[in-house]
Formats: structure tokens, C-alpha cells, sequence
């Protein structure tokens, strides 16, 4: 089922390339990251919860890349554009051959029934 996004065709003309450049660099960056590593964890400093990610990557000895954006109390509005691209509300977005897997207990998961293994083996 595809995630509710607002139609094209409802959004005024005038604004549309500014939506559509909004904070582009910053997925821009992700995305080639996530191309080009086949793993990639994004957080930001102060949340637990992508250090957490990376010790469970850290454990199996899996390599990583690590993208950090700001804090609580600053970047926001950067990782907003993340947050609007993926659909994904929290920190760590993680990536795994491209794909998003979602956050650090997805990861966990993702690990405890083989299938992190299996995505990684897959060409």
C-alpha cells in the first residue's frame, strides 16, 4: 500500500519547485550513501537510539557508514526534509543495500532472524 502524499495536481504551481528543492542536499547525501555502502545508519548526537544501531552493527562485526545530523536542539528542520522523503518518523533512518529497514529495533530484529545476513548476501 503506497503512503498517502499530496497529489501534484493539489499543490499550486508557484511552489512547487520549492517543495521539490527543499532541503534537497541533505537526501542527496543519504542517497548516495545509502548507493554506495551497504549499510548506512543516520542519526544525530545526543539520541540513544543510533548508537544503539551501531553497537548491534558493531557486535557482528558488520562495516557501516555513518551519517550524523545535529542534535535535539539543532538541525531539525534539515532532518525534517529526511523525514519527509522517507516517510520514516524517527532516528536512526538505516539503510540496507539501498533499501530503508527501518529504525535500531527493526535492526535488531533484522539481525536476530538471519535476514539482515540474507539482505546483505543478495546481490
Amino acid at each position: 500500500m503506497p503512503r498517502p502524499v499530496l497529489d501534484e495536481a493539489r499543490i499550486h504551481p508557484a511552489i512547487r519547485a520549492r517543495i521539490a528543492e527543499y532541503r534537497q542536499e541533505i537526501v542527496r547525501e543519504v542517497k548516495t550513501a545509502a548507493q554506495d555502502n551497504d549499510v548506512v545508519v543516520v542519526g544525530m548526537a545526543m539520541n540513544p537510539f543510533p548508537r544503539k544501531a551501531r553497537k548491534a552493527l558493531d557486535a557482528i562485526g558488520q562495516p557501516y557508514r555513518y551519517l550524523e545530523y545535529g542534535s535535539y536542539f539543532s538541525d531539525w528542520r534539515r532532518r525534517n526534509a529526511l523525514k519527509m522523503w522517507t516517510g520514516w518518523p524517527t532516528f536512526p533512518m538505516i539503510f540496507v543495500k539501498g533499501t530503508l529497514v527501518g529504525g535500531s529495533s527493526e535492526l535488531e530484529a533484522l539481525i536476530a532472524n538471519g535476514e539482515l545476513k540474507k539482505m546483505l548476501a543478495a546481490p
